[in-house]
């Protein structure tokens, strides 16, 4: 286990608690728990994730910290493995005391520590996961950031079908709560179409075999494959089916890691894929690239991790540890987990970013609600700002062979979903 100790780096509300510190919280510090992969087939996200939360946290802490708090984070590894981040979990709240319990990394992992969360009332805040589970229905005491899976994947299929033609979508899956998560969206988002998935396969979480679902869904004259897996399976898969000459267009989501993905695959490939992103993508227009959070995200990187490279998954990291120090500013120096809660709830219109405003409710836990979308390109995902240029790409390329009946050209560069 990793464990980061050394770094600075119901409703009700009970009057006779109001004059009594909650766990994790002392004179001089709040203790936060996480949960992240720091080893195995997801480390990219953990170690990514954790760079860029605690490239803000040291930031803070070496203004002064929050009200005369300096925030120390305890992360431990659990490898992607929901029994041991079950494990963690019980360790931060029984043996370590923390005061909330901060970006996890994961859908099966997170989902397994959720009884926990409510059992102990401890808020759980920016989880890397877009599960529907985390938002219906509506728990207290978790708050997510990023917008969710239902709304990348519905937004995604809209492309593919008004502005792409495509009328053969197959699903390729990851065998667990995270991969079933995916597919329910699909077949929800499908459906408003009067359509249907042409081929669903699967694998297993950790295995790196995808031979038997490449086959069953080249079997099935898929022109898309919406694939809800993350970095390795995807790129085993997209650089098999192109061996084979199986060239659709091929769709992943934000948690397969942007630019893990595009590093795995060969740059000089001719591969059609499309990927949803949930915070500004770091490659296209310079200026909007480096609009606020994106370019502060940046620059902090750069003096704390001076080894990493800025990716989509470190400012995701980032923009969770912004939401929770604008929580607890506001929550005071009488800080409890109610509170905190309580000011979460309260945050309305708060810019993170020139394009990034962020707003809670007691109904509504979810920060974010935009998506943006970008095409492979020479090694690097690059923000799409006009699906009609995609499309001509995609024809000249062979991946789709004529242009569809309607499109949603002039759609902004993001989607803000309700």
């Amino acid at each position: 286990m990793l464990l980061c100790s050394a770094w600075s780096c119901g409703q009700t509300h009970d009057p006779k608690m109001s004059h009594e510190k909650p766990p994790g919280v002392t004179d001089t510090e709040i203790v936060l728990g996480s949960s992240l992969p720091f080893k195995g087939h997801a480390s990219y996200l953990g170690i990514e994730t954790f760079r860029g939360y605690m490239s803000t946290i040291q930031h803070v802490n070496e203004n002064g910290g929050i009200h005369g708090r300096t925030i120390r984070v305890i992360a431990y590894d659990d490898s992607y493995d929901p029994p041991m981040c079950l494990v963690n979990t019980q360790r931060f709240i029984v043996e370590d005391q923390v005061f909330a319990l901060f970006s996890y990394v994961g859908t099966p992992t997170t989902l397994k520590v959720l009884p926990l969360v409510e059992e102990a009332k401890v808020p759980l805040l920016g989880v890397f996961t877009g599960a529907n589970a985390l938002r219906e229905p509506l728990s207290r005491y978790v708050i997510n950031i990023r917008a969710s899976y239902y709304q990348e994947t519905r937004v995604a299929i809209r492309h593919l079908i008004e502005d792409l033609g495509i009328s053969n979508i197959a699903v390729f899956y990851q065998y667990d709560a995270f991969g079933f998560d995916g597919l329910t969206g699909v077949d929800l988002a499908l459906k408003d179409f009067g359509m249907a998935p042409v081929a669903r396969a699967s694998y297993v979480r950790g295995a790196i075999d995808v031979d038997e679902g490449l086959n069953k869904i080249m079997a099935s004259g898929a022109e898309a494959v919406i694939m809800i897996a993350t970095y390795e399976p995807c790129a085993n898969f997209i650089t098999l089916a192109h061996q084979r000459g199986f060239n659709p267009i091929f769709f992943t989501g934000s948690y397969a890691g942007a630019e893990e993905l595009a590093r795995r695959l060969a740059p000089d490939s001719n591969l059609n894929v499309i990927m949803s992103q949930v915070v500004p993508p770091l490659e296209g227009p310079e200026s909007f690239a480096l609009l606020g959070s994106a370019a502060e995200y940046m620059a902090l990187l750069a003096r704390y991790f001076p080894e990493d490279k800025p990716n989509g998954v470190g400012l995701e990291g980032y923009l969770n540890a912004r939401v929770l120090v604008e929580g607890l500013q506001r929550a005071g120096r009488e800080l409890t987990r109610e509170r905190f809660i309580d000011v979460l709830e309260s945050i309305q219109h708060y810019p993170l970013a020139t394009d990034m405003i962020i707003s809670f409710g007691p109904t509504d836990h979810q920060g974010l609600d935009s998506v943006f979308f970008t095409h492979l390109e020479n090694g690097r995902f690059v923000l799409i700002e006009d699906w009609k240029t995609i499309r001509e790409v995609l024809k000249r390329e062979g991946a789709i062979r004529e242009a569809p009946a309607s499109s949603l050209e002039g759609a902004d560069i993001h989607e803000k979903l309700q």
